[in-house]
C-alpha cells in the first residue's frame, strides 16, 4: 500500500508503550489529587496523567521548555487537550513528584481536574480574528487569574466549563458550557459602498445574512441593511471588507451560563443568557471577571455535590438563581424567539 504524504499518521502509532501494551484493557482511573489522573489497566500497569494550565498561544521557548520536561520524567510522552492544557504522561510512579515538583519551580500550575475550573477554550479574539467584539486571550487570562484557586483544587460542587467565543459566530463551542463568555456587537454593520462596489460579490453577500437583513441596492450598486432586522453577528464583513462592524464605543461582552454537553444525570442543555452586556476594559476586565466570580461562588455555596451549574438552576429555578447571584433581570434575557413554544414562560408565576 502506497504511503501518503496527506492526512494525520495512524494514532497508534504516536501512543506511548504503555498505551499500547494495554489498550482495550484499562480497568478504571482516579483522581487522587488536583490535575492527577491515575489510569490502572488489567495487567497492574498504572499511568499518570499530569495535567498543566497551559495559554492557547504559547512560545516556541515555552514548547521546547515542556518538551525538556517530558523527557526527563515521561520518556517523551506528553499530549496537549482539547481546552489547552498540557498533560505529562508518567509510567513511572518515581518520577511523579520530581516532576510535580519542577512544574513548582517552574511557576506551571497543576490543577484542572475533578470538580475544578478548567482551563477555558476560546477563540481568536483581537490576535487574529476579523470580526471580535472582544478579546479572547487577555479576557482568558483576566478571568483564569481570578479563578486560579478553582483550578488549582477541586472544591466546587462539579467540574466547571468555561469558553469564550469573541463574537455570535462562536467558533469557540460557547454554547453548551456551563459559563459561557461571548463578545457581542450592539451596533449594525457601517457600509463603505466604494469599497463593495470594487470588491464585494453582492449575491454572496446577501445570502450570508442569517437574518435577512441585507438587501441589494441598485442605486448604489452596493447593499443596504435593515437595522431592526440585524442581529450585530458581523458575518457579513467576512464576506465584504465594507461591512466593518468592529466599534470600539459599543462592543463588549455577554454572559451565559447552564449549558452541559454529556448527557450524564440529565440531558445535554444550550447555555442561556443572564447578563447581555458588560464593558470592554482592558487589560484585566474588571467587570467581566467579578461577575463570573460571583456566578461561581453562589453555586459553590448552594449547589449540591455532583450538581453542574445549569443541573442546579434548573433544581432551584431561574428566578432563584437571579435572586441569589444580585444579577438585575431585564428584558432583554427573556427568551422570546418565535420558534421558542417548548421555553417561552408567559404564566403570572414568572416573577419578572
Amino acid at each position: 500500500m502506497a504511503i501518503l504524504d496527506q492526512g494525520p499518521l495512524n494514532y497508534k502509532e504516536q501512543l506511548p508503550p504503555i498505551i499500547l501494551e494495554n489498550y482495550g484493557k484499562w480497568r478504571y482511573h482516579e483522581n487522587p489529587k488536583p490535575g492527577i489522573l491515575k489510569h490502572v489497566s488489567e495487567s497492574g500497569a498504572e499511568l499518570y496523567s499530569v495535567r498543566v494550565g497551559s495559554p492557547r498561544l504559547v512560545s516556541i521557548d515555552f514548547i521546547r521548555e515542556i518538551c525538556e520536561l517530558a523527557d526527563e520524567f515521561c520518556d517523551g510522552y506528553l499530549r496537549f487537550t482539547a481546552r489547552h492544557n498540557v498533560e505529562f504522561l508518567v509510567s513511572d510512579p518515581a518520577k511523579l513528584e520530581p516532576l510535580m515538583a519542577k512544574l513548582a519551580e517552574k511557576g506551571l500550575p497543576v490543577g484542572g481536574t475533578g470538580a475544578s475550573v478548567s482551563n477555558i477554550v476560546h477563540t481568536q479574539g483581537w490576535v487574529h480574528c476579523h470580526t471580535p467584539a472582544t478579546d479572547s486571550s487577555g479576557v482568558v487570562k483576566a478571568i483564569m487569574d481570578e479563578l486560579y484557586d478553582y483550578f488549582v483544587t477541586m472544591e466546587l460542587p462539579a467540574p466547571v466549563k468555561i469558553s469564550l467565543a469573541c463574537c455570535l459566530n462562536m467558533c469557540g463551542a460557547a454554547h453548551c458550557s456551563d459559563i459561557a463568555v461571548v463578545g457581542v456587537h450592539r451596533t449594525p454593520p457601517r457600509i463603505d459602498h466604494e469599497k463593495i462596489r470594487k470588491g464585494t460579490e453582492i449575491p454572496s453577500l446577501v445570502a450570508s445574512c442569517p437574518t435577512g437583513a441585507i438587501r441589494p441596492n441598485p442605486k448604489e450598486k452596493s447593499v443596504i441593511v435593515n437595522e431592526a432586522k440585524c442581529m450585530y453577528c458581523g458575518n457579513c464583513y467576512t464576506m465584504a471588507p465594507g461591512m466593518e462592524i468592529i466599534d470600539p464605543e459599543n462592543d463588549g461582552i455577554a454572559i451565559l451560563v447552564g449549558g452541559k454537553v454529556a448527557n450524564a444525570r440529565s440531558n445535554p442543555m444550550f447555555s442561556r443568557m443572564v447578563i447581555p452586556f458588560l464593558p470592554n476594559n482592558p487589560p484585566r476586565w474588571p467587570e467581566v471577571t467579578s461577575a463570573i466570580r460571583n456566578i461561581i461562588e453562589t453555586y459553590k455555596a448552594h449547589a449540591r455535590k455532583g450538581e453542574k451549574l445549569g443541573e442546579w438552576i434548573e433544581r432551584i429555578g431561574w428566578e432563584r438563581f437571579f435572586t441569589l447571584t444580585g444579577i438585575e433581570f431585564n428584558e432583554k434575557l427573556i427568551d422570546d424567539f418565535i420558534f421558542s413554544r417548548e421555553t417561552f414562560r408567559t404564566s403570572a408565576a414568572f416573577k419578572y
